[in-house]
């Protein structure tokens, strides 16, 4: 067989374009070639095997910019508290028994979840990152990786020259693999010191490699840098050679006017999570200056114990209303904007600009949605139904560079059943250690 049609009631290609109606996708190995009207595809590719979603919404897959997929197995253990308070007494303590096999279901459970949510690229740091990258390989998903690196030692490698080793040997071994890149990835400004940051970013200028960290996520964290280094982490980060089109700062929540104009004048990609930023009292990133100064931003989740889900489709319909809300204004950011953040200036931030929209040249990344539930409907506009209406758990089908991941609400690459049971086993052993805390 040639290659595929896929055809759909309706076909999203970008946030840019129109959505087009009793459409199809042509898609030859893991590349997109062509795509138009059913009778004019299917004529000219004769060969090719067809698929029909009469009821579906093909869209681009959606990119998870920013999270702690193995966290999963910390959902809902703490719960109502401060950022600092969440980490220092409940996430920390269990994270300095973390083991390597928790990792692993962690993170295949997460894959699970976002593999219903429609996402096909996601970006990750936590310990024990080989075992991140082992789950995502069996699962089929694209990711961009990296071992948190702190100043104390780390249960995943030890002291830090360890997860600086280890961050090295990861990109060289990653170099060429066609699905998983991987990223250098200090945690934050007040668990990484200078020092730690310019031995990061040594290796990451080596490699060429994404610089991932969380920056400015909260007042605390700007009030204990600055109290510590007498600049707030921007304008630290900024002086430490960091800024660059390879660095992803998440979350960005706390920032002044003139550290927008730098973040912006030095092409950083940002990647917002505002579930997270909610729940853990954070505050409201400022979307609109940061659109306003062209600044490319990404949608994460965050961990799913501080947002306890992964689902981007609900991330978008948040990052429209609280700013509509906030600010007293419906037109302030629109669903198109926040469509582009979890596609196209997803892959962008991520370093696979070669995905996040349906046209010839780009990779067969897409999701399928089903159209048959009763909130999909009616379908007067597609993309909006995609922001404001859909859920995760609502996608049928997945491909990744051309192969199906997920067909007709079943996953073919991992076991959910075998992953339900060892989650439960985890679940007692995380109960064990916090009653002993």
């Amino acid at each position: 067989m040639e290659g595929k049609i896929i055809s759909a009631k309706w076909i999203i290609p970008s946030a840019e374009d129109k959505p087009l109606e009793n459409s199809c996708l042509v898609i030859e190995k893991d590349k997109i070639i062509d795509l138009g009207s059913k009778e004019k595809i299917v004529s000219k590719y004769p060969n090719f095997q067809i698929e029909s979603f009469e009821k579906g919404l093909i869209f681009p897959g959606l990119v998870n910019a920013h999270t702690h997929v193995p966290m999963t197995i910390l959902r809902g253990l703490a719960e109502d508290l401060a950022l600092m308070t969440w980490l220092t007494q409940y996430i920390f303590p269990v994270e300095a028994k973390l083991k390597r096999e928790w990792v692993y279901w962690g993170t295949k459970l997460s894959l699970i979840e976002m593999i219903k949510s429609g996402i096909t690229l996601f970006c990750d740091m936590y310990i024990f990152e080989p075992e991140v990258i082992r789950a995502t390989e069996e699962s089929g998903l694209k990711a961009l990786l990296g071992e948190g690196l702190f100043d104390f030692p780390s249960p995943g490698y030890g002291p830090l020259e360890k997860g600086l080793g280890l961050t090295e040997d990861l990109l060289k071994n990653f170099q060429n693999h066609p699905s998983i890149k991987i990223a250098v990835s200090p945690h934050t400004l007040y668990t990484c010191s200078p020092e730690t940051i310019k031995k990061c970013l040594k290796i990451a200028e080596k490699y060429s490699a994404k610089f991932h960290i969380h920056l400015s996520e909260n007042k605390e964290e700007v009030v204990e840098v600055q109290k510590k280094y007498g600049k707030r982490p921007v304008k630290l980060l900024y002086e430490l050679g960091a800024f660059s089109e390879n660095l992803i700062a998440a979350h960005c929540v706390k920032l002044t006017p003139e550290e927008i104009e730098l973040l912006a004048e030095n092409k950083v990609n940002i990647a917002h999570c505002p579930e997270s930023n909610l729940k853990l009292g954070s505050g409201i990133a400022p979307v609109p200056e940061l659109l306003q100064y062209k600044v490319n931003i990404a949608l994460g989740t965050d961990g799913p114990a501080s947002n306890n889900d992964l689902d981007i489709f609900s991330e978008m319909k948040t990052a429209c209303l609280i700013q509509k809300g906030l600010r007293e204004n419906p037109t302030i950011i629109t669903a198109k904007d926040v469509f582009k953040m979890a596609t196209e200036w997803g892959a962008k931030a991520l370093g696979f600009e070669n995905s996040g929209k349906l046209l010839p040249g780009y990779k067969a990344d897409l999701a399928v949605l089903d159209l048959n539930n009763h909130s999909l409907q009616p379908d007067y506009n597609p993309l909006a139904l995609l922001v404001y209406s859909a859920k995760g758990g609502y996608v049928s089908d997945l491909m990744v560079n051309g192969n199906w991941i997920m067909k007709n609400y079943q996953i073919l690459t991992l076991n959910e059943e075998e992953t339900k049971v060892k989650i439960e086993e985890i679940k007692k052993e995380v109960l064990s250690i916090i009653s002993n805390l």
